[in-house]
């Protein structure tokens, strides 16, 4: 190497060969980083999630979940169900004064696009929602049928429903909040963001400032893609209020309130009976009795925080376990005891329920 080069162009030979490889060494480096960041922030496919299958978004890199405990049910994806929205509308439980609103909702914007044909002047509108309410009063199940009466009104082009809460939207860690928006907002695109609780966003700050900046992403994601994007906020009606007013970017998007009164005892029982048909059981009169006079009491006093409809449904499911544990017990089951719910096992599923 001596006889052909002199010392100092071996020296510059070496000194490029080394950086060669420290580039190259960066390089790789880099794109690893690049994958392990698109792994962190995209939403895992197949058998962990899916744009619009209705499973659930999973985070790999832990530094992307919310914080909160377990997080991969933070983020859930509907696909739009195929049947008439507004039959489903109207075949829902009670929630009289709700449906009205929805029509008249629908009825408004069918007639602004008739004008808007006719070359006639059509006030702005928001399409943006808050569903005010006491928990299991429907408000999620309404939401999926107005994002596909929106997908039917040629609002939407795809009508899926996106749901949320304050702990899929806010990050734990310094500038995660609103990648994190940023990233359901996308998922959410031509569809409808439900986000149910909304107004913990904010209220459980504690001193950081991460409840605003999931609110000041949303508020840009809303108008930057405001024919793409339809937002439905949800939670109790006074913290919805107080939520919605504390900030005027709020304020002036949601405009259209929808209240979901809490279900009478009646309404209840319709629901269970709902359960019973979907899942081909049946219920003895004495059974039927004691739950009917056992909703008038609950209901009669309950708490701020009764469930509604999900307390029913954790009956139904209690009860049907209660049954399955007695019938398991028989020999020589008949056809009516496999489906027979009885006294007994709507005793022991409310009690066991409270």
């Amino acid at each position: 190497m001596a006889n052909f080069f002199t010392n100092k162009q071996v020296t510059i030979i070496v000194c490029c060969v080394a950086a060669v490889f420290v580039c190259m060494g960066l390089i790789t480096i880099v794109a690893e980083l690049a994958e392990d960041d698109d792994t962190g922030k995209q939403l895992v496919m197949d058998n962990q999630g899916s744009d619009e299958s209705g499973r659930k978004y999973k985070f790999e890199n832990k530094d992307y979940r919310s914080e909160g405990a377990g997080n991969e049910d933070s983020v859930v994806v509907n696909k739009p169900l195929e049947g008439d929205p507004y039959k489903e509308l109207e075949e829902l439980v009670g929630l009289t004064s709700v449906k009205e609103e929805v029509k008249s909702l629908a009825n408004f914007v069918k007639v602004q696009k008739m004008r808007e044909k006719k070359g006639l002047k059509t006030p702005k509108l928001s399409y943006h929602l808050v569903f005010t309410g006491s928990p299991g009063t429907g408000k999620t199940t309404v939401a999926r049928i107005v994002a596909r009466i929106y997908k039917d009104l040629g609002i939407l082009k795809k009508g899926h429903l996106v749901e949320t809460d304050r702990s899929g939207l806010i990050g734990e860690y310094v500038g995660q909040t609103a990648p994190r928006v940023n990233q359901i907002c996308d998922s959410a695109l031509n569809g409808v963001l439900f986000i149910d609780e909304a107004y913990a966003i904010t209220q459980n700050d504690k001193g950081s400032d991460y409840g605003a900046e999931a609110v000041a992403t949303l508020l840009k994601r809303m108008e930057d893609d405001r024919d793409r994007l339809v937002v439905i906020v949800a939670g109790y009606t006074n913290e919805m209020k107080h939520f919605i007013e504390s900030n005027p970017g709020l304020q002036s998007r949601f405009n259209k309130y929808i209240n979901f009164p809490d279900y009478t005892p009646a309404e209840l029982f319709d629901i269970f009976r709902l359960y019973l048909r979907k899942n081909e059981y049946t219920i003895t009169k004495e059974a039927a009795q004691y739950m009917k006079n056992e909703l008038e009491y609950v209901v009669k006093n309950k708490s701020r925080n009764f469930g509604n409809a999900r307390y029913v449904r954790n009956v139904f499911e209690k009860a049907i376990q209660c049954q399955a544990d007695r019938v398991s017990q028989m020999k020589n089951v008949s056809d009516d005891q496999l489906v027979e719910i009885t006294l007994a096992d709507i005793k022991e599923g409310m009690k066991l329920t409270h």
